[in-house]
């Protein structure tokens, strides 16, 4: 009895790139290891010259008419594609940017922190942009809001540029945008320190917080628990002895 045909889930792998005998073209423009025009060739030809030359035939442009092919070896294209996308602008982590919120009462440790925050960014080549936002009164005494926008500016100085004062984007929001300076321009890359013990502390230190409270809690309980002295036992009554019983007296004569 012959097995069932099973119907695969998936199509037929389609190679990345069209070459050699998987051209299907009647002519193609060809380009040479050089990124040299070579002409319109029949693709037989355009075939037996790649052999000539102990290369491959690549497709590289399928939609143009003819399609455009091009003569090197398969590795070494795959290598310069790969090249290209990490050099492509998408990439690139100057075209990054981070935010960081800050506010007119902040405290000195937490301004630490976002301080050394920032440091890192630029010196990831990212551009930061930081954000004040006045709430309720505040609104009224924005000085302080420009202050502490202007000392994180100037702390930042030696790693990285703004390109303009901070100024207001509508009523509430105070910004600026810090641009990183070139390697050759910036400061050495400070090394990492300590948070203040008055930082902001994330959610899993929060947590393994919590856990080690509970395991010393756990651990304290239970040699209390052992220390406590045990209640003096009971001793055991006398044995109760019973009494003798009488002898029969005589009997009376009648």
């Amino acid at each position: 009895m012959s097995r069932p045909y099973i119907r695969r889930p998936f199509g037929p792998r389609e190679p990345l790139h069209k070459r050699n005998g998987k051209i299907r073209a009647r002519e193609v423009r060809v380009i040479d290891e050089n990124k040299q025009p070579l002409g319109v060739m029949l693709l037989g030809d355009a075939l037996k010259l790649a052999q000539n030359r102990m290369m491959d035939l690549i497709e590289i442009a399928p939609t143009a008419t003819p399609p455009v092919c091009r003569i090197l070896e398969y590795g070494k294209f795959l290598y310069e594609e790969s090249k290209k996308k990490k050099e492509s602008p998408s990439s690139n982590s100057a075209n990054r940017m981070k935010e960081l919120q800050l506010s007119a009462n902040i405290d000195p440790n937490d301004f630490r922190v976002k301080l050394n925050r920032a440091i890192g960014f630029l010196c990831e080549d990212m551009k930061v942009r930081v954000k004040l936002r006045f709430r309720g009164r505040q609104r009224a005494h924005k000085e302080f809001g420009f202050e502490v926008m202007n000392r994180f500016v100037q702390a930042t100085a030696t790693f990285g540029r703004s390109d303009h004062a901070p100024k207001m984007a509508g009523d509430r929001d105070l910004h600026v945008t810090i641009n990183p300076l070139p390697r050759d321009q910036r400061a050495k890359t400070p090394k990492a320190e300590p948070e203040a013990p008055g930082a902001a502390k994330s959610d899993d230190e929060l947590l393994n917080e919590e856990f080690d409270e509970t395991e010393d809690s756990a651990e304290t309980v239970s040699p209390v628990i052992a220390a406590v002295t045990p209640a003096p036992a009971v001793p055991d009554a006398a044995p109760v002895t019973p009494a003798p019983l009488p002898e029969n007296p005589a009997p009376e004569s009648a």
